[in-house]
């Protein structure tokens, strides 16, 4: 543990602590000659005081994640920009410790100790030791910032001339450097880059250069503009080409470009409207060799869904018994997605006999009640009752086999949303038809279907 130790030099309180770990003490003074905290060297305080940098302005653009702990004052766990030290020893940043003592608090917030002098000093030593090590990271932050941006602006310049495999080398590496800095992104709009790089999709581009183009422009921040221009039908065309043959990466990002272009206001269903897109979105959710194309793929034809005149169009290429095998595999995320589609799907009649025609709809359905989320219990309660109208005496008692009547009466005494308790006593009532009082109570026992 870090050892703290005040002493007094020329007037000023300098914090002292043990860097080592060996129960040595240290001045700040010394840290700083012995670059205990970051390797930040005595000399090196003028030369960074010299800058004439902010100090605020640097801890916000830094926003870094771990910072000594000497510099974090105690009462706000920020970094100190305003550095004093009590009569006990005890470093504050300033305006913390006056409206400490504004609420007529007279003791040291740290050790409880009671003031016998309310003054503050400066530390200025440990000031400086905090701006010097800021000023490194944010001038070392600035000047990486220049040389990323000066790179992409030369593969931008690149990318308008180049042809064939030095194109395909230029989109690699920028995808590279968007992927690791956000200066990068910013610069790729800022240069027009967008629009170029869009330029590059069309009827008549090949995969290799689609896959890469596309997996830059999924990363960037895109404009009412940039995503009307990628909403051309070529464009759009060319990306459900690659979903259903490019490679599981290019099959991520084309779908989460599709998704991107979704939230445009100006987005027609027509973009959409497509047998083949719908085959090879359903092929990425069912790849159980790359599940990480899963919730991509689900969280894309949950938007699709929203649009009524491709609902009926997913119905038909057989989606709903699929997604209902797929059910007992899904990770919550994923599952939850899943029952939204099928939720969805139930309102049309096609959807509600598909649901009923799947074998393992109501047993999958029932073993959710109660399991997930309360979002989830609501979607399949929600599936369970479509079904069970649709077919009551046939659909009721394969779901009281199942163990649902167990199921609703524990949502019903449950602590959830009165609408779920409602909708579970409907569905309760709709499956006790079928039996007499005595055998229904007996489907009613709390037994397996709880696990």
């Amino acid at each position: 543990m870090p050892m703290f130790q005040s002493s007094k030099r020329d007037g000023v309180v300098v914090a002292a602590f043990d860097g080592s770990g060996d129960g040595q003490v240290l001045d700040l003074d010394t840290a700083v000659k012995d670059g205990v905290l970051g390797g930040v060297g005595g000399g090196v305080i003028g030369a960074a005081v010299g800058e004439k940098l902010d100090l605020k302005k640097m801890i916000e653009e830094l926003d870094l994640p771990e910072i000594p702990s000497v510099f974090i004052c105690p009462i706000s766990l920020e970094p100190m920009q305003d550095p004093v030290t009590l009569c006990t020893g005890q470093t504050y940043e300033r305006s913390n410790i006056l409206k400490w003592f504004n609420l007529g608090h007279y003791t040291c917030p740290t050790t409880m100790q009671e003031l016998w002098d309310d003054s503050v000093t400066p530390n200025r030593t440990l000031y400086h030791l905090i701006y010097t090590w800021f000023s490194q990271k944010y001038l070392l932050m600035k000047k990486r910032s220049e040389d990323v941006q000066g790179r992409v602006s030369e593969l931008l310049q690149t990318l308008k001339k180049a042809k064939g495999q030095a194109r395909i080398q230029a989109l690699k590496e920028l995808k590279q450097v968007v992927a690791a800095r956000a200066t990068a992104m910013k610069t790729v709009v800022d240069e027009g880059g967008v629009s170029l790089i869009s330029s590059l999709l069309g009827p008549f581009t090949s995969h290799a250069v689609g896959s890469e183009a596309i997996a830059v422009l999924v990363k960037l921040e895109l404009d009412s503009e940039s995503k009307t221009n990628l909403m051309q039908p070529t464009k759009i065309s060319l990306m459900v080409d690659m979903l259903n043959e490019g490679s599981v990466e290019t099959k991520i990002n084309c779908t989460r470009l599709i998704e991107k272009l979704m939230e445009e206001k100006e987005f027609r269903a027509e973009s959409i409207s497509s047998h083949r897109l719908l085959v090879g979105l359903m092929r990425l959710v069912k790849d159980k060799r790359h599940t990480n194309g899963i919730l991509p793929g689900l969280s894309l034809l949950r938007s699709i869904c929203l649009h009524k005149q491709v609902v009926g169009l997913i119905v038909s290429i057989g989606a709903i018994s699929q997604l209902v095998e797929l059910l007992p595999a899904l990770e919550p995320d994923c599952l939850e997605l899943a029952l939204f589609i099928l939720d969805t799907l139930s309102s049309l009649p096609e959807g509600k006999a598909a649901l009923k025609d799947c074998g393992n709809t109501i047993p999958n359905m029932v073993r959710l009640l109660m399991r997930i989320s309360e979002s989830c219990t609501q979607y399949a309660l929600s599936i369970l009752w479509s079904v069970c109208k649709l077919a009551p005496e046939e659909c009721s008692s394969v779901a009281v086999e199942a163990g649902l009547a167990a199921k609703l009466l524990l949502v019903i005494q449950s602590g959830c949303n009165p609408v779920l308790k409602q909708k579970s006593s409907e569905l309760l009532k709709l499956c006790s038809l079928n039996y007499t009082d005595t055998i229904f109570i007996s489907k009613c026992k709390l037994t397996r279907t709880i696990l």
